[in-house]
């Protein structure tokens, strides 16, 4: 299709407005303000490399007029013309080099503090963003998207900035030299703007349709070797190999169409390059005869001519590529546009080293607007020291409240206090150093044991990981693998079993030293063999500090300090197992449930 950018085909998605696209540049333009050195330089670069390319056509002219086409000639005139001539190829090489590496580097430095900006940007949202949008999206943001900039800066951006300028200094120097016989070049650029709009549009469709013939290619594929055992248990193998042809001539269909737009556009172009060129030729005859210019001129005018006409079919075939990539970076602007809903204060104060957690007249919803809370008008204080177990059926709220106390969201309604501040008011820093969760699946990062540990605490030295898994007991059974601490988990700590993902989790609680730990039952998934080893690491884990437990199976809140039962949102019954047993409520309901053979409440 004339490039390599003609298989780039637009979806409604990657189409911006006038205005959208205005604001998209003006931002851009924000974000480079860094680079201004390297831009003025690259810009001085790209000028130099327009000026040699412009050198050669006007060389030539004042050759032909005043060393070549006159009565006695200046032999003098040719060499100092051809020395020119290669002075500015010399230039136009050195230029184009350094252009290249120039615009490369620039943009690329550009997506690079762009995919960190937005990175970091993504892990400071807050959890509420985290339940709406997906997560395949947002790694779109950092692939594809940045995949569309990466093309741009790479190969389109150098050929759309020299097709203008190109363009520009054409127009310049044709007005110059004769504005006739530009007249007579403008008469036909109307036609080449309207072949080059419409190849676009045509091309568009054509290739949105080659690309959705070639997934249903592929996934026609791809679902035939997964599903082959099935399709030759029933026979079903020339049924399939027929839907797969279907498929395949469908494509080789819409690429045939695509093909016939390029053999349509193409000859045009070169068509009226050709008539243009007759035109300036047939003119300027009659303009050399009239003594109203010279054959130098119309020499000059015939190479300027593709310098005014190919810049038009360059910038028309890059139109999807400049459009697409707008598009993406007004994802990335209006992603990082989002605020995070937990976000610290200003003036935000230094949580006390201990102190009481409650919550007071807590309401909370997931989403604004929503008519049943998930927990309505919660009163609960859990003391420094206390062991507190949350306990209830599923959905009731009780996975709510414990996010709430470690402030991974913000009540909708009344506050969550820690030593009685606010947690609204509180620095970051501070609330992480004094709150750990350790969910109920220990997840793994790709990385070492050792590595996986130190997510706990920035800055831990390696005999500090060490005594945070000899401190819930797990140091040796770490050691004795063949590569100690540096074994490597794989992706989410596959080579490892959940036991010892576990046990990991608790080891980086051990080195963040919370004063708060709050946990969702971090034994309930685990196979009866290293469910034992787990719960001795968790029971070292809590002493000396206040703990909560989302209490999965009621042997753990047998064991707490004291009792939450919520129901529906609501907090139901409060206190000792053993005060709840003898009120024969719904505790105790829930109780005697989970020792009848249910084993978990969750």
């Amino acid at each position: 299709m004339g490039g390599w950018w003609g298989d780039l085909a637009l979806d409604e998605e990657d189409r911006i407005d006038a205005a959208e696209a205005s604001r998209v540049v003006k931002r851009t333009f924000r974000l480079l303000r860094p680079y201004r050195r390297a831009l003025i330089a690259t810009t001085a670069v790209l000028v130099a490399f327009t000026l040699c390319m412009e050198a050669g056509p006007l060389l030539l002219g004042e050759t032909i007029n005043h060393g070549i086409a006159v009565r006695h000639p200046r032999m003098g005139v040719v060499e100092l013309a051809a020395l020119l001539y290669l002075a500015s190829a010399i230039g136009m090489a050195i230029s184009e080099r350094a252009q290249i590496i120039m615009v490369n580097r620039v943009g690329e430095a550009f997506l690079r503090d762009l995919r960190n900006r937005v990175f970091r940007h993504i892990l400071s949202l807050s959890m509420s963003y985290f339940d709406t949008e997906q997560t395949g999206r947002l790694v779109s943001r950092m692939t594809q998207d940045i995949d569309a900039l990466e093309m741009l800066v790479q190969q389109g951006l150098l050929v759309f900035v020299q097709s203008i300028l190109l363009f520009a200094a054409a127009v310049i120097l044709m007005v110059v030299l004769s504005p006739l016989l530009f007249l007579v070049c403008l008469v036909l650029l109307p036609w080449v703007f309207q072949s080059s709009r419409t190849f676009r549009r045509r091309s568009n469709v054509a290739y949105l349709t080659v690309r959705d013939r070639i997934s249903q290619t592929l996934s026609t594929m791809q679902e035939s070797i997964s599903g082959v055992r099935v399709i030759q248990a029933f026979g079903r193998e020339e049924h399939m190999v027929g839907t797969f042809q279907g498929h395949n001539r469908a494509q080789l269909d819409a690429n045939v169409d695509a093909v016939r737009i390029s053999a349509r556009y193409f000859p045009i172009i070169e068509f009226t390059t050709a008539f243009a060129t007759a035109g300036i030729i047939g003119v300027g005859g009659l303009m050399v005869r009239h003594h109203l210019t010279n054959v130098g001129t119309i020499a000059t005018f015939i190479l300027l001519l593709s310098m005014l006409i190919n810049p038009i079919q360059q910038i028309s075939q890059l139109f999807n590529l400049i459009q697409q990539s707008g598009a993406a970076l007004s994802k990335l602007y209006t992603l990082l546009d989002v605020r995070p809903d937990v976000a610290e204060r200003a003036g935000a104060l230094e949580l006390p080293p201990d102190g009481d957690i409650s919550l007071e007249g807590v309401s909370f919803t997931y989403r604004p607007g929503e008519t049943d809370p998930v927990l309505t008008d919660v009163n609960l204080t859990v003391s420094h020291g206390e062991r507190l177990a949350l306990v209830g059926p599923t959905g009731a709220g009780k996975s709510t409240a414990a996010k709430l106390m470690a402030r991974f969201y913000d009540p909708t309604v009344g506050r969550v206090t820690y030593g009685d501040v606010d947690l609204r008011d509180a620095t970051m820093d501070s609330l992480r150093n004094r709150v750990a969760v350790v969910p109920q699946e220990g997840f793994l990062f790709h990385g070492t044991i050792r590595d996986n540990v130190r997510i706990g605490r920035q800055g831990a030295t390696d005999e500090e990981v060490r005594q945070a898994l000899e401190m819930i007991g797990a140091l040796k059974r770490f050691e004795s693998f063949p590569e100690g601490l540096d074994t490597e988990v794989r992706e989410r700590g596959s080579r490892l079993s959940a036991g010892e993902r576990q046990l990991v989790s608790l080891a980086r609680a051990a080195l963040a030293n919370p004063a708060v730990l709050v946990l969702d039952e971090a034994t309930s998934n685990l196979d009866p063999g290293t469910e034992s080893e787990v719960e001795t690491a968790m029971h070292v884990l809590m002493e000396g500090r206040t703990v909560i437990v989302i209490a999965h199976r009621l042997s753990t809140a047998e064991r707490a300090d004291r009792v939450a039962v919520i129901d529906e949102g609501r907090l139901v019954e409060y206190g000792t197992h053993e005060e709840l047993m003898g009120a024969g409520g719904r505790y105790a309901a829930l109780y005697a449930s989970w020792a009848g053979g249910l084993g978990v409440v969750a």
